[in-house]
């Protein structure tokens, strides 16, 4: 989706899930920063190189890693389940800036939403499988 802006800027949106974690991403013309809940998102990761990686995954396969600055309000879940998110929104609001971009992502896998999500617990079982011991008498 995009908003325009007041002064000819236009916010490119576009929201990614993975497990628990849901990301709200922003493009906006830019210089390239990483803005994760108000924090850099290099501080945000733990300087994880791989979050990074994987984060910046979508933009460095077009070739537009300076181009945008991404902020991004996010929750749920854990690093490794917000950076997967992050990466399926800016894959989104990167289609959004231009329809062409949208085979290059695909075939990359980037705009695939993984569905693996926790089991629920059932009634008589520890977890979602385990049972308890079995005890013949």
């Amino acid at each position: 989706m995009t908003i325009p802006l007041n002064n000819k800027r236009v916010i490119y949106t576009g929201t990614g899930r993975r497990k628990a974690s849901i990301a709200r991403v922003r493009l906006i013309p830019g210089s390239g920063k990483l803005i994760i809940n108000g924090f850099p998102g290099e501080t945000y990761l733990q300087f994880s190189p791989n979050y990074m990686r994987i984060t910046y995954g979508p933009l460095k396969i077009l070739g537009l890693s300076k181009e945008y600055d991404i902020v991004v309000n996010t929750e749920g879940g854990g690093l490794t389940g917000q950076a997967d998110a992050i990466r399926l929104g800016i894959a989104r609001a990167l289609c959004c800036i231009n329809p062409d971009n949208r085979s290059i992502l695909k075939s990359e896998g980037y705009l695939t939403r993984d569905p693996r999500v926790k089991e629920r617990r059932k009634y008589g079982l520890r977890k979602a499988r385990k049972a308890p011991q079995f005890s013949k008498r």
